[in-house]
């Protein structure tokens, strides 16, 4: 009777194990890429660097807490693959990392360090992958980032609408200014996403100095299903008014992606375009960029980047030309 009970208490052990086991996840991101820099004080910086770009790892789950509601989680960590980033920092780094509830009637919470909700309408970006995978930084307009000590609520489909609402709130722990902000997704599925996202005190305030509010439009056209045209169009639309600054900063992205039919692969080029006005609010200092490059899907999960791109920035009169290529796995 002991090692029957023993047994019973072993198998259901390993049954909860079982259900609460978290999946392994991960991308292994390099490239190898050509930088030439331009200054206007004469000064011309060229370098042949090997580049981890958004490589990661991560463990995430979930598990039934009542009929209704599950607990869900992640743990997710960027990681260097090619040594040292810039600080010498060779640690993990925190990427989205989350404890949270996700209710069928109530909707999902998150509660941790989150993707901001701008980012939830992030979708008319063709070069998304190595060097010019860089809409936020210095040469560009303000960004998404991640958000500390904040929680996220997605809402739960209503009546099958193809709208998906979220909302943001992000604690003062750190810099003294609560941040909220809100986004919602139309897709249902012929071809044509639109979006539209505002922030407050989120990623101005969190992630720069400066607060302020962000608002974000975007809009995706498939003309696949439309006509016999395997293009993607993508366009963004952005306004940033940083607090203390005269001028708004305005921004927009244009973009184009083609699958290729030739090959023994998937294939797909793409071209993108991005503009910021009064960059950070600063008057009369504009951003102008240009990429073109393409993908080779070997495996789904294994794909071949080439690209090509320059970038002019009015702020010291910079130039910065890259080209690269390299291997991104998914696991």
């Amino acid at each position: 009777m002991k090692k029957l009970l023993l047994a019973t208490a072993i198998a259901a052990l390993s049954v909860s194990a079982a259900q609460a086991a978290p999946t392994v996840y991960g991308k292994a991101f390099v490239t190898v890429d050509y930088e030439d820099i331009e200054r206007n004080v004469g000064e011309d910086e060229d370098s042949l660097q090997i580049n981890s770009h958004a490589s990661r790892i991560g463990f995430k789950g979930s598990e039934a807490m009542t009929a209704n509601t599950d607990v869900i989680y992640q743990l997710e960590y960027g990681i260097n693959i090619d040594g040292a980033d810039s600080d010498g920092d060779r640690t993990f780094k925190s990427r989205d990392t989350f404890l949270g509830l996700n209710n069928k009637n109530f909707g999902e919470f998150r509660f941790g360090r989150n993707q901001s909700s701008l980012d939830r309408i992030n979708n008319a970006i063709a070069a998304d992958g190595g060097y010019w995978d860089n809409l936020g930084n210095a040469d560009n307009m303000v960004d998404s980032g991640r958000i500390d000590d904040s929680m996220i609520w997605t809402a739960p489909k209503y009546q099958g609408m193809p709208l998906e609402f979220s909302a943001m709130y992000a604690a003062s722990e750190d810099n003294g200014n609560d941040g909220w902000g809100a986004a919602l997704m139309f897709d249902q599925g012929t071809g044509f996403t639109a979006g539209v996202a505002y922030d407050k005190d989120l990623n101005l305030g969190n992630n720069y100095v400066a607060t302020g509010d962000i608002i974000r439009g975007t809009a995706t056209v498939d003309l696949s299903k439309f006509a016999s045209v395997p293009v993607t169009l993508g366009a963004l639309y952005q306004v940033a008014d940083i607090d203390n600054t005269d001028k708004k900063e305005k921004g927009f992205v244009v973009s184009a992606a083609m699958g290729l039919q030739n090959f023994a692969k998937p294939a797909t080029v793409y071209a993108q375009y991005n503009n910021t006005s009064n960059l950070r609010g600063l008057d009369g200092i504009d951003t102008d960029q240009i990429v073109v490059g393409g993908k080779y899907f070997y495996q789904p999960n294994m794909i071949m980047h080439a690209y090509a791109g320059q970038n002019d920035n009015d702020l010291n009169d910079k130039e910065t030309l890259a080209i690269g290529g390299g291997l991104e796995y998914l696991f």
